[in-house]
């Protein structure tokens, strides 16, 4: 238990702020919402629920917020739109929960956060990583914390404007997260690189991916590189197929999520090597923070900590210390306490911008590997989410009016 007991110490320096005046238990539990894509994708939200499981035990035991217990009131949102409203709905208005968490594709979180928005609750949108949560689409009770597809673009085209490469084509998942990742990677990278040209896209399907007119397409274009943006099980298809038809022979690829564990994994020793990616390196990352935290979640759950055991934790985490600092679980007040908000996470310390509610959490970019027999990274560096997002003054532009 030595690992559990010393990561209790080092989490209550990585959420600078808490302050429990009374021990859980002793009044009425604080009930948070959680809704996330349970049954769609769990390689993703189960992790993501352990590591918010692992933050609430460890808040708890320490005394709670505001002297109160945190209780989850955890929902399937069935990855679907309406779906989602209808389970925020039940949650706020039959369980009585303060605050909305979770959501993990695009079309499903912003479909809660207009529910926020009009049922002036607030949010904390975890993984959805379409910008228009932050900006075109973004509301006074929506908070976004994972970095969005404009920033993993722009360190993508950063690494991808190196490249040699003129001739690129795209493949992505044809819904909000697909198509704004595209958009975002085209405008960044013809920016740095005014002499590349796109000379075709493949939208399949979310989750029906038919990798072998896919591939084709691809490879009759020609290409010198590839833009990827598929996961969960369109991936594995995409890789092997391609794999299968020397589409990547020759030919760089750009990826974004496919150096996270979660999306790797399912590939076993098929992970392609030296693909350009975002992802998270937890087998080699060796900080204080994220050793202390991968520790515990590895002696709770007997496993390695993936990215939405990050995103899962964090999360929660946000939420207890903007209710600490607000000394109210009230809405405005919530609001009020979680612009400018800073913390301490595994990845290092973050902030919640006034300007779009966005989070400065950054990202790892580096290249695919094998390493043990299962997908890594290698040659990564971590990559400040502040310095790529746009200023707060141009952000705030991109922003509905509130008045």
């Amino acid at each position: 238990m030595f690992a559990r007991r010393s990561f209790l110490a080092v989490s209550a320096a990585l959420v600078t702020g808490f302050a429990f005046s009374a021990p859980a238990g002793a009044a009425e539990p604080i009930k948070i919402g959680d809704l996330n894509s349970y049954t769609s994708f769990t390689a993703f939200s189960v992790p993501y629920k352990q590591g918010w499981e692992l933050a609430l035990e460890e808040i708890n035991a320490a005394g709670g917020v505001l002297g109160r217990p945190l209780e989850v009131v955890s929902r399937d949102d069935g990855g679907k739109p309406g779906d989602a409203v209808t389970v925020a709905n039940e949650l706020v208005n039959r369980e009585g929960v303060s605050v909305l968490i979770g959501t993990l594709l695009s079309h499903v979180g912003l479909a809660v956060s207009d529910f926020a928005n009009q049922n002036k609750i607030l949010f904390l949108a975890a993984e959805p990583l379409t910008d228009a949560i932050a900006w075109e689409k973004g509301n006074p009770y929506t908070f976004r914390l994972r970095p969005g597809t404009y920033v993993q673009a722009a360190m993508l085209a950063e690494e991808a404007a190196k490249l040699p490469a003129k001739r690129w084509v795209t493949v992505a998942p044809n819904y909000e997260y697909g198509q704004s990742a595209v958009s975002a990677f085209k405008t960044l990278l013809k920016d740095r690189r005014p002499d590349v040209e796109f000379v075709a896209e493949q939208w399949p399907a979310l989750g029906k991916i038919d990798a072998g007119a896919t591939t084709q397409a691809l490879a009759i274009a020609e290409p010198e590189a590839i833009f990827n943006v598929t996961f969960g099980g369109d991936l594995v298809k995409f890789v092997r197929e391609g794999s299968l038809r020397g589409l990547f022979e020759g030919r760089a690829v750009v990826s974004l999520l496919t150096g996270e564990p979660e999306w790797m994994a399912p590939l076993k020793d098929e992970v392609p090597e030296d693909w350009i990616v975002t992802g998270y390196p937890w087998q080699d990352l060796d900080t204080p923070a994220h050793r202390a935290f991968a520790s515990a979640y590895e002696e709770e759950f007997s496993e390695p900590p993936r990215m939405g055991s990050v995103v899962g934790y964090v999360t929660l985490r946000s939420i207890a210390l903007a209710m600490e600092k607000a000394g109210s679980t009230e809405t405005e007040a919530l609001i009020g306490a979680m612009k400018g908000l800073e913390l301490d996470t595994p990845f290092g310390p973050i902030v919640y911008r006034a300007a779009d509610q966005q989070s400065t959490m950054g990202t790892f970019v580096g290249r695919t590997t094998i390493k043990d027999g299962v997908g890594a990274m290698k040659d990564w560096r971590f990559l400040d989410g502040a310095k790529y997002l746009p200023s707060e003054e141009e952000a705030a532009k991109l922003r509905p009016s509130e008045g």
